[in-house]
């Protein structure tokens, strides 16, 4: 028997619907002794290092969720947004290192109007804001750049992106979803996976222990405990140096420091996503409701460009091309890619980014 002191105790009695669930699968048991583990662990220590950025940027507007940096050289054409995943990480996986940032690829590639939501960690007095609240202030930064773009959205900040662009389709130029989770049920990953096997008893507690938000140090113990290897990490970000170099060494520190510093989401906010998104796949069936009314993505009609990764182990490819069945727009106005490489290598590989992103962004300004 583990000998907890009050404090632990109390936060092991949050675990009771998580321990009597264990028998739905081997999953979910593996996830309430992990939920286990984090209630008798000493509480985490957040970091307050902030992320990093390599391109020059500015912060144009700062609202209680998000801050949106600007990133532009130029005042031509549509403002391109990065609705960049809100979730583990910062949203720095944008503009990550030099040679592995999105948002010099799309400088580099004609487009002078580059904006990012800078998502911030969640706050205790934040635990009860839901998805609505972060569209509306996704549509107050969309207003203040205005009030059309060009929306370009990243993993988890892609179903953000779809249901904002689905709302509001008058405020959209293009769109483009790169490695989304958009339609649940086309296939199989081991993100959706866990999501589907682990009851939601196990993501509540997750959110009792941090008090009303998921802390981010907790969720990185969670899901993804151990540090990748310096072959994964030197994989994912596609770099040509070797693993025992000096230039490489460099870039392994800045990933340790990235993948280090978590943010902390809202409890209301975190247990939609796993409700509505990934257990019930409201979006892709037609029953999500944003700010007040049902979105159907049949009436969506800008240009489509879907973009997945050959080797994605958090998204599948199939569910992120499910999306152009489920849109309105013309055959001719849809695009897709397949990018060689996993999930990250998306945003912070160096080939994707120098050979995928540029076709992007001329599609974008074209």
């Amino acid at each position: 028997m583990y000998g907890l002191n009050s404090s632990q105790f109390a936060s092991a009695a949050f675990l009771w619907p998580a321990l009597i669930a264990e028998s739905a699968s081997e999953l979910a048991s593996a996830a309430a002794r992990e939920l286990v583990s984090l209630a008798i662990a000493p509480q985490p220590q957040t970091s307050a290092r902030e992320p990093q950025w390599v391109t020059q940027n500015r912060v144009a507007l700062e609202l209680l969720t998000v801050r949106l940096r600007d990133f532009s050289t130029s005042a031509e054409g549509l403002p391109v947004l990065i609705c960049a995943p809100f979730a583990l990480h910062a949203s720095s996986i944008t503009d990550f290192a030099p040679n592995h940032s999105l948002v010099a690829a799309l400088q580099g590639s004609g487009v002078g109007r580059v904006f990012v939501t800078d998502w911030r960690s969640a706050t205790p007095d934040m635990r009860f804001l839901s998805i609505d609240n972060y569209l509306a202030d996704l549509n107050v930064l969309i207003d203040e750049l205005g009030g059309r773009v060009n929306l370009l959205g990243m993993c988890q900040g892609g179903w953000m992106a779809l249901a904002y662009a689905a709302r509001f389709p008058r405020k959209l130029g293009k769109l483009v979803l790169a490695g989304a989770p958009i339609d649940i049920a086309a296939g199989n990953s081991n993100l959706s996976e866990l999501a589907h096997k682990t009851p939601i008893g196990v993501f509540r507690s997750l959110v009792d222990l941090g008090r009303g938000c998921i802390l981010g140090q907790h969720a990185l113990q969670f899901w993804a405990p151990n540090f990748p290897e310096r072959e994964a990490i030197r994989e994912l970000l596609q770099s040509p140096d070797a693993t025992g170099s000096e230039a490489f060494g460099r870039l392994k520190a800045r990933f340790r420091d990235w993948y280090a510093s978590t943010l902390d989401l809202p409890g209301a906010y975190y247990l939609q996503v796993v409700e509505h998104l990934f257990k019930e796949n409201r979006l892709a069936t037609g029953r999500f409701v944003a700010l007040g009314r049902k979105v159907d993505l049949s009436e969506l009609r800008c240009p489509l460009f879907l973009l997945a990764a050959q080797d994605d182990d958090v998204v599948a490819p199939e569910q992120i091309f499910a999306t152009e069945h489920l849109v309105g727009c013309e055959p001719r106005a849809l695009e897709r890619a397949v990018a060689r490489g996993g999930h990250l290598g998306l945003f912070m590989g160096r080939e994707t980014l120098a050979h995928t992103w540029p076709d992007i962004a001329r599609w974008l300004w074209h």
